[in-house]
């Protein structure tokens, strides 16, 4: 009898303690974010190829996720995007997202590519994806996540360790009631640990792949410098006009079918009513001639 009174308060004490424990660990949590928040806003890379920027953060043990874009202008979009993707899957990568711009008259069209690269290749793995045209821009951002990765190694730990408390303590449950409280329990903590384990496997993944995006442009996408010359003003007045000549042609183009249909109908109606005055003129003829040839 002793022993069930004892039971029920030892549980309950376990559950106490456990649930300050998850509590501690959560409000830890909420201060390491609010701590590295502030890092967390996209840094700006002065370097991207730099190879002892990666060296160091592996040497201080920081958990670093490095973001960024691209832009390049080649002459053929479709075939320097399957370039592209070579020189990422070469270097251990993989092509997450690629869309492509169908060709149009001067147009071949665009392609975005947005790759993941193993961090510790990127330097090298960017300068291979520069070669494929020449570089119009390039951005890259870090964050840094240290603080978060190691905050949720402890909540992780600690979870770990109470999930095993609680399978213990089933074994030695007597009663039913205790029984299902401590399954009540056990299935909210490892709903806890499965969801703190699933963001840890994220940021590692974002560490250890950097996200780029990869912009492809035609020569007609570049941007094209003002005319500062005699030559170069003459030739940009040329092509204005050639464009505004182009540009009526395709508009009489659209506008013509909708001009003929109303042409021919008001051509009808012309010859009708043409048709009907010759025909009063004559019976106005008709009608007069008897009168005249009485007189």
């Amino acid at each position: 009898m002793r022993r069930r009174l004892l039971l029920p308060a030892t549980i309950l004490l376990t559950l106490a303690a456990l649930t300050g424990c998850s509590a501690d660990a959560r409000s830890g949590f909420s201060e390491a974010r609010s701590d590295s928040g502030g890092q967390a806003v996209g840094e700006a890379l002065p370097d991207v190829s730099d190879e002892r920027r990666v060296e160091q953060v592996e040497a201080q043990g920081r958990q670093v996720i490095v973001t960024g874009d691209l832009w390049l202008t080649v002459e053929d979009p479709r075939d320097a995007a399957d370039a592209a993707a070579d020189i990422v899957e070469r270097a251990g990568g993989h092509v997450d997202n690629r869309s492509e711009t169908a060709p149009r008259d001067d147009d071949p069209g665009r392609a975005e590519l947005t790759v993941r690269i193993p961090s510790a290749k990127l330097s090298s793995t960017l300068n291979d994806l520069e070669e494929l045209g020449e570089v119009e821009e390039t951005r890259t951002y870090r964050q840094d996540v240290t603080s978060v990765a190691k905050d949720l190694d402890a909540r992780i730990t600690a979870l770990e360790a109470s999930v095993d408390r609680l399978l213990a303590l089933m074994v030695d449950a007597d009663t039913t009631s205790d029984l299902i409280t401590i399954e009540s329990t056990l299935a909210e903590r490892q709903a806890d640990l499965e969801s703190l384990q699933s963001q840890r496997r994220s940021i590692a993944d974002q560490v250890d792949y950097s996200t780029i995006t990869v912009h492809l442009g035609s020569e007609a996408d570049a941007p094209v410098d003002d005319p500062d010359t005699f030559w170069t003003g003459l030739v940009a007045g040329w092509d204005a006009l050639v464009g505004f000549v182009s540009f009526l042609l395709v508009a009489l183009g659209v506008i013509l079918p909708w001009l003929i249909v109303p042409a021919i109908a008001l051509l009808l109606t012309w010859v009708l009513l043409r048709r009907r005055r010759r025909q009063r003129g004559a019976a106005s003829v008709v009608s007069t001639t008897p009168d005249d040839a009485r007189d």
